[in-house]
C-alpha cells in the first residue's frame, strides 16, 4: 500500500487513473485494450494497473469489490470512478 500512496504523491497535480483488475478476470481482459488506448491518447495522465491478487491491501483500502474497477485520483484524493466519465474528468 505504501507504493500506491507514494505513486499518488509523486504524481503531484496530475490525474491518476487506476485500473484494478485480475489476470483471471474475463471482463478485465476485454477492457484492457481500451485502457491502453487511453494511455496513448492522454500522455499527461498517469495510468496505473493494479492486480488485486498481488495487492490485496491496496484493493481493500480502496474498497474494490469487483473487477474491473477504475478509480481516479488528483492531488492524492479520489475524484471519480465512472470509466464512462473519464474523459470528462481528464478535461477538468
Amino acid at each position: 500500500r505504501s507504493e500506491f500512496e507514494a505513486e499518488l504523491k509523486s504524481a503531484g497535480e496530475k490525474l491518476i487513473v487506476v485500473d484494478f483488475s485480475a489476470a483471471w478476470c474475463g471482463p478485465c481482459k476485454m477492457i484492457k485494450p481500451f485502457f491502453h488506448s487511453l494511455c496513448e491518447k492522454y500522455g499527461d495522465v498517469v495510468f496505473i494497473e493494479i492486480d488485486v491478487d498481488d495487492a490485496q491491501d491496496v484493493a481493500t483500502h480502496c474498497d474494490v469489490k469487483c473487477m474491473p474497477t477504475f478509480q481516479f485520483y488528483k492531488n492524492g484524493k479520489k475524484v471519480g470512478s465512472a470509466i464512462l466519465e473519464l474523459e470528462i474528468v481528464i478535461m477538468m
